[in-house]
């Protein structure tokens, strides 16, 4: 439980961290609230020879209206992100899974763009920014771009990010008119989800962003297009997890998860007016 030796290096500046991050490369990890890389860390499932701590940037924490979007600073802490009157009204989803996530203590050192860069499956705030269609503004030495949340997460604890990229902004589309649920079914309250759905209903659009599905998160994209189609969430939710790999392990097994699947997300096409 003790990590490997490792060379701390606190960012003054989003510049700054840039900086470290385009110095040190493969070699660093960036640290935020440290929920996630702390205890992998720990167990020596992450072993890095510097840690460039960006808790302390202030600039990356915000939450604004731009546009058709709503723009969030990737050190927006979650207790912000439950709180705040701009996301509740305009994307009432990214709240109610934010508000799931940990415990109170874990919602207010936590940071939304933390919980999205470690593309953890078992997190419940990747499947809310696949629901919403969201991007993420990543930043290095050389410029910016923008990344859809289809294209960022890649595998299990993988992302789009490269190793002189820092995770910056998140845009979620403002949705106020939507109708939305997050279902989240576990053994203990503030347990990891065996199995997760973020449902979002507008007008010609579906967004189900699963939760423990696959080695990644990943859209129920046949549920999907079956309800634009017309199906009943009964008839929906039926392809809840067709063309995923769901995982087997302690807490369920992967024909488990395919069941919790279809029984959460027919609950939340219903909540959601399907």
């Amino acid at each position: 439980m003790i990590p490997a030796i490792f060379d701390y290096q606190r960012a003054e500046s989003k510049d700054h961290a840039i900086s470290l991050i385009s110095e040190h490369g493969d070699d660093a990890k960036v640290l935020a609230g440290g929920h996630s890389l702390i205890p992998l860390m720990k167990y020596r499932l992450a072993a890095p020879a510097v840690v460039i701590d960006v808790g302390r940037v202030e600039e990356l924490s915000y939450v604004r209206e731009e546009g058709d979007f709503l723009a969030i600073g990737a050190l927006t802490r979650h207790r912000e992100i439950e709180t705040n009157e701009l996301v509740l009204t305009n994307s009432g989803l990214l709240a109610a899974a934010t508000k799931q996530v940990g415990d109170p203590q874990v919602r207010h050192r936590g940071t939304i763009g933390g919980a999205l860069a470690h593309g953890d499956p078992a997190s419940d705030i990747p499947s809310a920014a696949l629901a919403l269609r969201a991007s993420f503004i990543v930043q290095s030495s050389s410029g910016e771009r923008e990344i859809t949340s289809d294209d960022f997460f890649t595998g299990f604890l993988e992302t789009a990010l490269e190793p002189d990229e820092l995770l910056t902004e998140i845009r979620v589309p403002k949705m106020p008119d939507a109708t939305w649920s997050f279902q989240k079914f576990n053994r203990r309250a503030q347990d990891w989800a065996i199995v997760g759905a973020s449902v979002l209903v507008s007008e010609n659009q579906c967004g189900v962003g699963l939760v423990n599905m696959d080695s990644r998160p990943v859209r129920a994209t046949a549920l999907e297009q079956a309800t634009i189609n017309g199906a009943s969430s009964e008839e929906a939710s039926e392809l809840a997890s067709e063309g995923l790999e769901p995982p087997s392990d302690l807490n369920a097994s992967a024909e488990y998860r395919s069941h919790l699947a279809r029984v959460l997300t027919k609950r939340g096409l219903e909540e959601s007016g399907k």
